[in-house]
C-alpha cells in the first residue's frame, strides 16, 4: 500500500483530469450530432455522452481534494490566504483569459456559440471577471459557467478548511450539505432561487466540500487506509447508474442537482483508492503516458475546446454530412485530435510558464523559515 502521507503528487490524477477533459469534449460534439437535448436521440453506445455534466462533478471532487491536500498534511492550515490566492490567481487566470480571447475572436470572425448570439461588451467585461454564472451575457463559450463556480469555491475554501480545525471535516461537509439541500428543495417554488440553481448550481459546492474531506485520507490510520475503496466506490454508484438507466435521459436532466450530489460518495471513494494505491489496474490505465500526457494539458483541453467543436461542426460537417451516427463519428475525427495537439500547444504557452513560476516561488520559500503550521 502507498504512503499517501509523504507523496506531495499522487499517481493517476492528472489522468483522471485528462479524460473528464475529453469525456466533455466528446459530449460538446454529441450535443451537435443528436440536437434534442434531454431527449437522447442516439444509438445505446452513444447514450452516455449526453451526460457531460458528470465530468464536472469530478473535476469540481477532484478540485476540492488536489487544493485539501497539503492543507491536510500540515492540520488543514493554508500557509496564508493571500498566498493560496496568488498561487490560484497564477495557475488558472493566464490560460483562462487567453481561452476568452480566443473564444471571442472565433465568435465575432466565425461563428458564435449556439442558442448564445454573437457576444457583446457585456459578455467581455462579465466573463473576464468569471461572473458568467451570476449576470447573463451571450457566452462565447458554452464550458466557461463552470470555471465562475470553480473560482468562487476557491473563496469559500479558505472558510471551508476554518469549519474543519473547529468541527472537523465530516461536521464541515455536513453544513455545506445542508445548506445546499435546503436551497434545493426550495428553489423549485421560488422564481429567484431556482434561476440561481441552474445558473450557479450550489450543490457544487458540496462536492468540493466532500473532496476536501477525501483529503483527509492522507493523515488517515493505516486501517482506514486499507478499505476497499474501489469497491466502495462502485458500491456507491451501482444505485445511480442503475436509476439513470431506468429512468432515462429527460428524467435524470431535470434532477441534476440531486443525481450531483448522489455521484459525490463514489467520486470521493474513487480518489481515496487511488490515493492509497488500492485500485491497482485504474492507477496503472491513468497513469500511462498517453493518459498523463493528456491530463497535463487537460486544463486548456477544456478552455478551448468549445469553440473548435463548433467551428468544426458548423463550417465543415454540418454542411456534409447528415446529423446523427454519421456527423457524430466525422466530428470526432477531426475535433478531438485538433483539440488535442491544440490544447497541448495553448498549455505549453499559457500554462506550463506560469507552473514553472509558481514552483520556482515555491523552492524559493521551503529554503526560509516557516511558521508553525504553515503548508506549502
Amino acid at each position: 500500500m502507498v504512503d499517501v502521507s509523504r507523496r506531495q503528487r499522487l499517481a493517476g490524477l492528472d489522468g483522471l483530469r485528462g479524460l473528464a477533459a475529453l469525456f466533455v469534449v466528446v459530449n460538446h460534439v454529441f450535443l451537435r450530432a443528436f440536437p434534442g437535448y434531454p431527449v437522447d436521440h442516439a444509438p445505446f453506445w452513444a447514450g452516455p455522452f449526453i451526460y457531460g455534466r458528470f465530468a464536472v462533478i469530478v473535476f469540481i471532487v477532484l478540485s476540492g481534494f488536489s487544493l485539501a491536500l497539503s492543507p491536510a498534511r500540515h492540520g488543514w492550515r493554508l500557509d496564508a490566504v493571500s498566498r493560496f490566492a496568488q498561487r490560484r490567481a497564477r495557475r488558472i487566470l493566464p490560460a483562462y483569459w487567453a481561452a476568452l480571447a480566443f473564444s471571442l475572436a472565433v465568435a465575432w470572425l466565425v461563428v458564435p456559440q449556439p442558442g448564445q448570439g454573437v457576444p457583446n461588451a457585456k459578455s467581455v467585461v462579465v466573463n473576464g471577471l468569471l461572473a458568467q454564472n451570476v449576470v447573463r451575457a451571450p457566452s462565447p463559450n458554452a464550458s466557461f459557467w463552470s470555471m465562475a463556480v470553480e473560482a468562487q469555491l476557491y473563496i469559500a475554501f479558505p472558510l471551508m478548511l476554518l469549519m474543519v480545525r473547529r468541527w472537523g471535516a465530516i461536521a464541515m461537509v455536513a453544513t455545506v450539505t445542508l445548506v445546499v439541500a435546503t436551497v434545493g428543495v426550495v428553489g423549485p417554488h421560488i422564481s429567484g432561487v431556482e434561476t440561481f440553481v441552474i445558473q450557479s448550481p450550489p450543490d457544487l459546492a458540496a462536492l468540493f466540500a466532500v473532496g476536501v474531506l477525501t483529503a483527509g485520507i492522507v493523515g488517515a490510520s493505516e486501517a482506514r487506509k486499507s478499505w476497499p475503496w474501489g469497491w466502495l466506490a462502485l458500491a456507491a454508484a451501482a444505485p445511480v447508474v442503475a436509476t439513470i438507466w431506468w429512468q432515462g435521459s429527460v428524467w435524470t436532466l431535470h434532477h441534476l442537482f440531486w443525481i450531483d450530489l448522489a455521484l459525490g460518495p463514489a467520486i470521493a471513494c474513487l480518489l481515496a483508492g487511488l490515493a492509497t494505491g488500492h485500485a491497482a489496474p485504474l492507477l496503472r490505465l491513468l497513469d500511462a503516458r498517453p493518459v498523463r500526457t493528456l491530463g497535463l494539458s487537460s486544463y486548456s483541453l477544456y478552455l478551448i475546446h468549445g469553440p473548435i467543436v463548433v467551428l468544426v461542426y458548423e463550417k465543415i460537417v454540418a454542411v456534409r454530412v447528415g446529423q446523427g451516427v454519421p456527423a457524430f463519428l466525422v466530428s470526432l475525427a477531426l475535433v478531438l485530435p485538433l483539440t488535442i495537439v491544440f490544447a497541448r500547444v495553448f498549455a505549453s504557452v499559457f500554462e506550463t510558464p506560469f507552473l514553472r513560476q509558481r514552483r520556482t516561488s515555491g523552492t524559493v520559500r521551503r529554503q526560509q523559515p516557516r511558521a508553525a503550521g504553515a503548508a506549502g
